[in-house]
């Protein structure tokens, strides 16, 4: 959320609706990952969208909607989960 804010200053006050984030809980504590958790979706629940492309477990588990993503020697393949 602050990330968000900060952009949006440094840009002149545009309103961003849209926040994706890459591989960033994987250094969080427990304590720490589900502050973020929750934080994410106040987020989602004021109206902005977030992306997060992550592999840490406990945060997959808590995303009520999720695109998975698995590869293969022939290519990847996707999943849409709600």
């Amino acid at each position: 959320m602050g990330l968000s804010d900060v952009v949006q200053e440094r840009s002149g006050g545009i309103q961003l609706d849209t926040l994706f984030i890459d591989e960033g809980f994987g250094s969080l504590d427990q304590d720490s990952l589900q502050l973020a958790i929750n934080t994410l979706i106040d987020l989602q629940s004021a109206g902005r969208a977030i992306g997060i492309i992550s592999h840490v477990s406990e945060l997959k588990e808590q995303m009520a909607q999720r695109i998975e993503v698995t590869g293969s020697r022939s290519g990847s393949t996707i999943k849409m989960l709600a």
